[in-house]
């Protein structure tokens, strides 16, 4: 790994921002450098202040873009590429007519590596440098994701998807051979370099009482792993959730009861919960997880970020790919200002930003490692353009303000807008 100072103008924040005129939970320094070494960040601050230690590196000088943290996604399902922009269906119709047909395909593992591939890449391309992902039932396809991971050096959080009934035939595994799977995958590749393993129960719909009862155990052998799955995210799916567990007290109960929430635990969706469930994912310390434009596309309901965080719930952004319809967290951003506006609260651009960096990197327990640019952090970078299009070129003549130019970025960029990412100090984009 190449030691390098990266100059641009540069933001990091240290805390959520409670309004637009919270200056003291970031740092932005208009004329800023980086310091990378070892694949970490040794250094930040004015450019004019570099140490003397490092003003013999090269230097790459990204003006007048702006360096921050490497965007997280918290919820992506990466064999859903496929699926991505299919018409016209609700959650459970959806699964069965577009995802669960697709997902079969990556019994081949030649597929699954290619997709895996295709999808790290498209994700380095929005800067994103960290995601949470999904895979399928097929151990062979989450062998092929990590080390398509491993090969760029990605901090990645993924799992094989626990999945025994409810669902095709040739997805379905048991309760036992889902238990084995994860386990194998947790011994090859949890904590091997920068990759970490997530138990992933799809849903409550898709896993029978036994296989939910061997995911906790598998929480409990391993306690620094991750659990990700879906909650309360469509009427319907809560119903027959209601229907297949007569006696769970509630959606978020089903989970509760076999040992599957903690601060490392996250929910997708988390759109129409109840007082109770309100309160024991806030009393655990789990993650509701905010998927903005996959809620929209499937017309699941709007998610309530501010009476969440205000409630004292963990919250995290995400796209949700592919029911989520952008693979960028600059237009994830966008759509989750709309639904909040929507539910009466605006989302101001610095703290959207927060979210996108060290608010997700909270709410994954990582933030030592990701989403700042704190000395000893690893060096996931990026470089955004606001002037990256015409559009937006015109809009910025009008944008004195830095709060202006976030927002800018927020609602009109995309993928054109990352100049450049590193992961761990390299550049790969």
């Amino acid at each position: 790994m190449s030691n390098k100072v990266l100059r641009a103008r540069v933001l990091t924040f240290f805390e959520r921002p409670d309004s637009l005129d919270d200056e003291s939970s970031y740092a932005f320094w208009e004329d800023g450098a980086v310091v990378t070494d070892g694949g970490r960040i040794a250094w930040r601050g004015n450019f004019s202040d570099l140490p003397e230690a490092y003003r013999t590196l090269p230097v790459t000088d990204h003006r007048p873009g702006i360096l921050m943290p490497g965007f997280i996604d918290t919820h992506a399902h990466f064999a859903q590429m496929g699926v991505i922009a299919s018409y016209g269906a609700q959650l459970l119709d959806w699964l069965h007519g577009y995802t669960f047909v697709q997902e079969a395909l990556f019994e081949d593992e030649a597929h699954a590596q290619s997709i895996a591939a295709c999808y790290l890449d498209e994700i380095l391309r929005h800067g994103v440098t960290t995601s949470v992902v999904y895979g399928t039932s097929h151990k062979t396809a989450m062998d092929a994701f990590f080390a398509e991971a491993e090969a760029r050096g990605l901090c990645m959080i993924a799992g094989k998807v626990l999945m025994d009934r409810n669902a095709p035939g040739n997805l379905l595994d048991t309760s036992q051979s889902g238990y084995d799977d994860s386990r194998r995958l947790i011994d090859t590749w949890h904590g091997r370099g920068r990759l970490h393993y997530a138990v992933t129960p799809r849903f409550a719909i898709t896993c029978s009482e036994a296989q939910l009862d061997l995911a906790g155990t598998l929480m409990r052998e391993t306690p620094d792993v991750f659990l990700q799955t879906h909650l309360c995210e469509n009427r319907s799916e809560i119903e027959e959730t209601a229907r297949l567990f007569p006696g769970a007290r509630d959606y978020l109960d089903v989970y509760e009861s076999n040992g599957l929430l903690g601060p490392r635990s996250l929910f997708g969706h988390c759109i129409h919960l109840e007082p109770r469930e309100r309160t024991a994912l806030k009393e655990s310390r789990s993650v509701a997880v905010f998927c903005p434009t996959s809620n929209l596309f499937l017309g699941s309901g709007l998610f309530d970020y501010e009476s969440l965080k205000e409630s004292g719930v963990r919250v995290a952004l995400a796209t949700d790919v592919g029911a989520g319809t952008s693979y960028s967290m600059l237009a994830t951003a966008s759509e989750a200002y709309k639904v909040s506006q929507l539910c009466g609260y605006s989302l101001n651009p610095l703290e959207s930003f927060y979210l996108l960096t060290l608010g997700n990197a909270r709410a994954l327990s990582m933030e030592d490692r990701i989403g700042s640019l704190e000395a000893g952090s690893d060096a996931d970078l990026i470089v955004v353009d606001s002037q990256a299009t015409s559009a937006m070129r015109t809009r910025m003549q009008a944008s004195p303000t830095l709060t202006d130019e976030l927002f800018v970025l927020q609602t009109l960029g995309d993928d054109r807008c990352i100049a450049a990412t590193y992961v761990a100090g390299e550049r790969l984009k």
